[in-house]
């Protein structure tokens, strides 16, 4: 039975559904390489860390000369110790973005399909260098003696 004899049949009349054709449009949206904007505003956080910082071992050392407090001067220390740590913090960071860029341009080249055009002893004289150059040495050595 079909639709439109269930729809007399129950006194309703039938009326198709009108199909729409979605348009849809593929839209290639780039994948966003945030490392590159991380590690800026990691960069900048901690030469940040480092301003205050310096600032806070300014007072500090204040603080210590004027109270001679032993306490004081080690916050001190810890203070410089913590800000030198920043510093080659932001080294290796510098460190790891040079390798990740490294790596990036490694990756484009790639190499699928290789075609070596040769024979069998050609391929294993380019493997093995060894057995090349022992092959050469025993060609001179032939050449010699044919040569006597």
């Amino acid at each position: 039975m079909s639709l439109e004899e269930i729809g007399n049949a129950l006194g309703i009349p039938f009326v198709p559904e009108k199909k729409e054709e979605a348009n849809i449009v593929k839209v290639d949206v780039p994948k966003e390489d945030k490392t590159e904007s991380d590690f800026h505003e990691v960069r900048k956080n901690l030469r940040n860390l480092i301003a205050t910082g310096e600032e806070a071992i300014e007072g500090i050392l204040k603080v210590a000369q004027e109270g001679d407090s032993p306490r004081a001067y080690e916050v001190a220390a810890t203070l410089i110790k913590t800000v030198s740590e920043i510093n080659k913090d932001i080294i290796d960071i510098h460190q790891r973005m040079k390798a990740m860029e490294q790596t990036k341009v490694v990756q484009h080249n790639t190499t699928n399909n290789s075609i070596f055009v040769g024979s069998t002893s050609d391929l294993q004289d380019l493997i093995n260098s060894a057995r090349s150059r022992k092959k050469a040495l025993t060609e001179i050595k032939i050449e010699e003696k044919n040569g006597e």
